[in-house]
């Protein structure tokens, strides 16, 4: 299947979504529950898979589908279709708040490894693979385990990462110690490796765990400043474990309220 090259427009700040323009006959993948909104003529359609086999029989369909299973996805993929004689939009929204990066494909060498929650949408013809990790270290302590994902093609891909976005070029021998949960993606020249912290001290009281990501040139890195993971233990720590009950959280009396020393000051009675 020949690869769609569409254009298309990244909107808002700190919650962005991507409007992506299909001439007709273009379509568009995305993950499901990502879509945001498409215009009269884009044609929605669940496939087995990732579309990239589509035209590949049931084996194909199946080893896509197969993929996408290992690393944690849906069996499903949607593909939005512009069936109309004009130019359509669709438009696909980030999960959380953050950055979302377009890649092109073209330009990175055709593949593009990626944590696996990170893809948004592409082009119909970006095929969705695995890339195992070949080193035990970085399949028990790296964060992501031994599979990441992978993105094949020459064509665009939308990737979102949480917070804000860096990317770094690293020559050939440069390193770069990374927390393991900032890394968005990297290129395949890219050695991805897990290196202990050498202290317990450090590991237990620092707040950084006992292992960091070392990432060695050759290629192109994108890191995050805000985990998904990091983002829900502070929602989970800041929630009331009271069975839902309010607490007043940023009033002077948050912390004396609902049972607390309010209560044991005035006995119980708020007469």
């Amino acid at each position: 299947m020949g690869m769609d090259v569409v254009d298309y427009e990244i909107r808002g700040e700190e919650m962005q979504f991507v409007e992506i323009e299909l001439d007709p006959g273009e379509a568009a993948i995305g993950e499901a529950g990502s879509m945001m909104f498409m215009e009269t003529g884009v044609a929605m359609d669940t496939i087995f898979g990732d579309g990239s086999a589509a035209q590949g029989g049931l084996l194909g369909k199946l080893l896509g589908a197969g993929k996408r299973l290992v690393t944690g996805e849906s069996l499903f993929t949607t593909v939005y279709t512009n069936e109309s004689p004009a130019k359509r939009r669709v438009a696909f929204a980030a999960p959380y708040p953050g950055r979302i990066v377009p890649m092109d494909l073209r330009q990175l060498g055709g593949t593009l490894i990626c944590q696996k929650d990170a893809f948004l949408c592409a082009a119909r013809g970006v095929a969705l693979g695995i890339a195992f990790q070949r080193k035990l270290g970085v399949g028990f302590f790296g964060g992501e385990g031994f599979i990441m994902q992978k993105l094949d093609g020459d064509g665009l891909a939308f990737v979102h990462a949480g917070g804000t976005l860096l990317r770094r070029e690293l020559a050939h021998g440069e390193s770069l110690r990374v927390d393991t949960g900032c890394v968005v993606a990297y290129t395949t020249g890219v050695d991805f490796d897990i290196e202990y912290v050498g202290k317990v001290r450090t590991a237990l009281f620092g707040g950084e765990g006992l292992f960091l990501a070392r990432l060695s040139g050759p290629g192109s890195v994108w890191l995050q400043s805000l985990p998904f993971s990091r983002l829900a233990s502070r929602v989970f720590a800041a929630a009331p474990q009271g069975g839902g009950r309010q607490q007043g959280e940023g009033s002077v009396l948050g912390g004396f309220g609902g049972g607390g020393l309010l209560d044991a000051v005035l006995g119980g009675d708020r007469r």
